[in-house]
């Protein structure tokens, strides 16, 4: 019990969830770098405790306020208003100590998306339902007063996913410099509805009963475009971690992009993707050159292809997503 942070035992037995430490198990969770999560098993349930930290678990010097803490609850709970079952049920908040309690969702009935991706086991299905589950969220808060009041600003996602995507990207790729600094004054400048920030496999659970969005630490009012596009990088990164379900990877993309296009009923669909083919790129060579790479990208050779892709598709911004796919196909086929 010793490692166990005190004030979040207070914090426990105030709201009611526990009545003494010693009467519950605690078991870190990891798998996460900006958060300590606990996941905490007394007689009555389990449940995860959710603390921000102030510095993230990476390499680099990667620092974000602990306030995203309560923008991650203000997500959960608007999205699960707009499709139940979309977040995790919110238990307990403590705004002063910057965490929150949430129910546990079994391993055994939720499949992280991401290990399923890893392991070849491709739902194509699950690319169509986050794609409309998505849209729905999108179009449910676009223009709405009181759930912008909840996002005050925008800092934490700049923080988290702007500056170390793409404008630490642009220090290394200095003849691009402009491209990605640009792609990051448009999607902080475009504030449309409330967007979740960090939409990838590794933060869905794919339930019972559809998709289950986790880690909404950098939501804010922004660009729905980002949200789309930060899901569809990953589709593409996934073809050279397991290069044998590439065709189905390819086939998830499809799906999401279809899916989520025909939610869209806020503004033209055709310039919600031509933000979204453009924005793709940058954060496609993000993930080697930026803050946070990607972990399972490490050969020289793989970095290269996607360097190459990227850049190409940052010299030329296209304006469908169906031009950064085929880009990406050629590459491969190299």
């Amino acid at each position: 019990m010793a490692d166990i942070n005190p004030n979040l035992i207070s914090a426990l037995i105030k709201a009611g969830l526990i009545e003494t430490a010693e009467d519950a198990t605690f078991e870190a969770l990891t798998g996460g770098v900006s958060s300590d999560i606990w996941k905490i098993i007394t007689p009555e349930r389990v449940f995860c405790v959710k603390q921000a930290l102030s510095k993230l678990k990476v390499e680099a010097d990667w620092f974000a306020p602990v306030e995203r803490n309560e923008f991650e609850v203000a997500w959960y709970s608007i999205a699960s208003n707009l499709v139940p079952g979309a977040a995790p049920a919110i238990l307990m908040q403590d705004k002063v100590g910057m965490m929150f309690a949430m129910d546990f969702l079994d391993t055994n009935t939720h499949k992280l998306w991401k290990s399923e991706l890893r392991d070849g086991r491709v739902d194509i299905q699950a690319a169509e339902q986050v794609g409309a589950l998505l849209a729905k969220v999108h179009s449910g808060t676009v223009g709405d007063a009181a759930v912008a009041k909840q996002f005050p600003h925008a800092g934490i996602f700049h923080a988290i996913r702007l500056e170390p995507y793409l404008e630490a990207t642009a220090n290394k790729h200095l003849d691009l410099k402009d491209q990605l600094l640009g792609l990051s004054k448009r999607t902080a400048d475009t504030k449309l509805c409330m967007i979740h920030g960090d939409v990838s496999p590794k933060n869905i659970l794919l339930g019972p009963n559809g998709p289950v969005f986790l880690d909404a630490e950098c939501a804010c009012m922004g660009d729905p475009a980002f949200d789309l596009a930060f899901c569809l990088n990953h589709f593409l990164l996934k073809c050279l971690w397991t290069p044998g379900s590439t065709p189905e990877f390819l086939l998830s993309y499809d799906a999401m992009v279809k899916s989520y296009l025909v939610g869209v009923d806020w503004e033209a669909p055709n310039d919600l993707e031509a933000r979204a083919a453009s924005l793709l790129p940058g954060l496609f060579l993000g993930r080697v050159d930026g803050k946070s790479p990607v972990e399972y990208i490490t050969d020289e050779d793989n970095k290269n292809k996607v360097r190459r892709c990227a850049r190409a598709s940052l010299g030329t911004p296209p304006t469908k997503l169906s031009d950064v796919r085929a880009t990406w196909i050629k590459e491969l086929m190299t």
